[in-house]
């Protein structure tokens, strides 16, 4: 088997991750061993045995008959709180179409007036050591029953505190499953596989992050271009401008560049007025690629131009294979 060196090496500038920075593992070595334990391979697909260890560490599936939705729990209550999903325990997605669902227009003109109109976000005021970041992310990984007709997922919560050096903590927790249909949710819970916790707060995971560096995105076009990896075209720049927000708190004049950017990369498509999976209102732009069957979708604050939300949809049926939400973003000297 190749290491990693000797892969990059043999690639040599052709490599598309080359100048790739690795992210702190989402999940730790020993749960990925627990989640491969409690999983066998049955005519070429991932099947779970339903162990309570697997039970215990379930996550959450995003799959949705439409573009864009929000979660609609079968039994349990929604969450009151402001700037939160509702809860998502056992719950089936169901769609919400966007503005302009049929036909939508280039979105460069849109994106370019957004730009030009953005306001400072909160923490355009804010200083302190430590950028901050409280995440939520579905479809990690999918599981699907040895038939292929029934689905479920791993989902976390993440929040991190990171300072310029690249040092400070990452929570993560565990989330609740959800499911495409009905179907899929009265299965996996026959199976007596990912169920809801039963009572309390999920255990958090602390990971120290080491020591790296961390250069704040540029303004300068030339250069998001570059980091932004535009010339890959609109997939890879839409993953990119998630893994930014995700990483970086943004200021304003390098979030209307971005902007900018992406309102020059053909193939993105303006989807108008959206609600992101936390209830926010937000605008939305779309990149199908019909050479992979998928659509990458970024919801973005129509006021601050913030990321909310980075999507990645199967076409032929839509699905939603993984999603993302930036609950929050901010400064402050205090780590987690």
């Amino acid at each position: 088997m190749f290491g990693a060196e000797r892969t990059r090496t043999l690639l040599g500038p052709v490599d598309p991750a080359r100048n790739a920075t690795i992210e702190p593992p989402l999940v730790l070595a020993r749960e990925l061993i627990d989640r491969a334990d409690a999983t066998e391979t049955v005519a070429g697909r991932r099947r779970v045995r339903p162990t309570r260890r697997l039970v215990l560490t379930a996550g959450t599936l995003a799959v949705a008959a439409g573009a864009v939705a929000v979660l609609q729990p079968f039994d349990e209550p929604a969450s009151d709180a402001p700037g939160e999903p509702p809860a998502a325990a056992g719950s089936v997605l169901v769609p919400v179409a966007y503005q302009f669902d049929a036909d939508p227009p280039p979105a460069g003109p849109q994106l370019r007036m957004l730009a030009n109109k953005i306001k400072d976000a909160a923490y355009d005021h804010q200083s302190g050591r430590y950028m901050y970041h409280h995440t939520k992310l579905w479809g990690d990984p999918v599981m699907t029953s040895a038939d292929g007709r029934h689905h479920v997922a791993f989902a976390r919560e993440t929040k991190v505190w990171q300072a310029a050096d690249g040092t400070g903590n990452q929570v993560s927790t565990e989330l609740e499953p959800q499911y495409p249909d009905q179907e899929s949710r009265d299965y996996w819970q026959r199976e007596n596989v990912a169920r809801p916790a039963a009572t309390g707060t999920p255990a958090a995971s602390v990971i120290p992050l080491p020591p790296r560096e961390l250069r704040a995105p540029s303004a300068v076009p030339s250069e998001l271009r570059e980091l932004l990896k535009v010339e890959y075209g609109p997939g890879a720049a839409s993953k990119e401008v998630g893994t930014l927000y995700g990483r970086y708190v943004v200021p304003r004049a390098t979030r209307a560049a971005i902007l900018r950017v992406l309102a020059d990369v053909p193939g993105f498509r303006w989807r108008g007025q959206v609600t992101d999976r936390a209830g926010r209102n937000g605008v939305a732009v779309t990149f199908d690629d019909r050479e992979n069957e998928g659509q990458s979708l970024l919801v973005f604050d129509p006021k601050t131009g913030e990321l909310l939300a980075h999507e990645r949809l199967t076409l032929s049926p839509v699905r939603i294979s993984s999603y993302k939400v930036i609950l929050d973003a901010a400064w402050t000297n205090q780590p987690g």
